[in-house]
């Protein structure tokens, strides 16, 4: 059986575990806390990274969230992610990208930085600063998604794809560690809505880190 090692609140893992879920793969969940950097796990991944998928009985390690998620679309017919024609495709990974590296960079890995391995790791204050940008970044960001929804029914396009799981996985880590404000995104929010009422999503809004809890509103679909 599939086991991915991943820690609750890790957004390529939670990329990776809405795709699975959508196309009803079954796996174990292995915690994994990266900044450890605990000997076995770096073996396994030099880069030291989550998510890792491993079929110890076929021998088959999967590293990489990207890569993850291709190979599973290449082997799992239902609930395709990245469909279309070639353009509408290449669009879908565009947006991935722009999630898993953009949104990332600006929000969800400082966000993760300051309130979540800080204090966990270092047992150290955040930097307000760092904080404040990566919340103004969020606005930004949630402009560009307002502007995709007023043209198109779903992120990458007419059907929800890997684009849409990909933001959902970012914006769902950035809405637990405080770093998002709705006031204003209400198509983004409509569209954030109807993907956590999925059965895909719901297994992922009952987790928790250690010291760090998330707002009133998190787990609630009719935020």
């Amino acid at each position: 059986m599939w086991q991915l090692y991943q820690f609750p609140i890790c957004p390529f893992s939670r990329k990776v575990r809405l795709v699975l879920g959508e196309k009803g793969v079954g796996y174990e969940l292995v915690r994994e806390s990266p900044w450890t950097r605990r000997d076995e796990f770096v073996d396994m991944n030099p880069a030291g990274q989550t998510p890792v998928m491993v079929d110890a009985g076929r021998g088959v390690v999967l590293i990489d969230s990207q890569a993850i998620v291709e190979y599973f679309e290449e082997t799992v017919d239902k609930a395709v992610t990245i469909n279309g024609t070639a353009a509408g495709r290449a669009e879908i990974r565009r947006l991935t990208s722009w999630f898993d590296m953009q949104f990332y960079r600006d929000v969800t890995g400082p966000l993760l930085h300051e309130r979540l391995i800080k204090r966990i790791a270092h047992r150290v204050t955040p930097d307000a600063r760092a904080l404040r940008e990566a919340m103004k970044g969020a606005v930004g960001h949630l402009d560009y998604t307002d502007y995709l929804l007023d043209h198109r029914q779903w992120l990458g396009g007419a059907t929800m794809s890997l684009a849409d799981l990909t933001a959902a996985a970012h914006i769902s880590v950035a809405d637990y560690l405080g770093g998002i404000d709705w006031k204003g995104h209400e198509q983004t929010a409509r569209w954030y809505r109807g993907l956590k009422s999925r059965p895909s999503f719901r297994p992922l809004l009952a987790e928790r880190m250690e010291l760090v809890g998330p707002p009133s509103h998190y787990d609630n679909p009719d935020f």
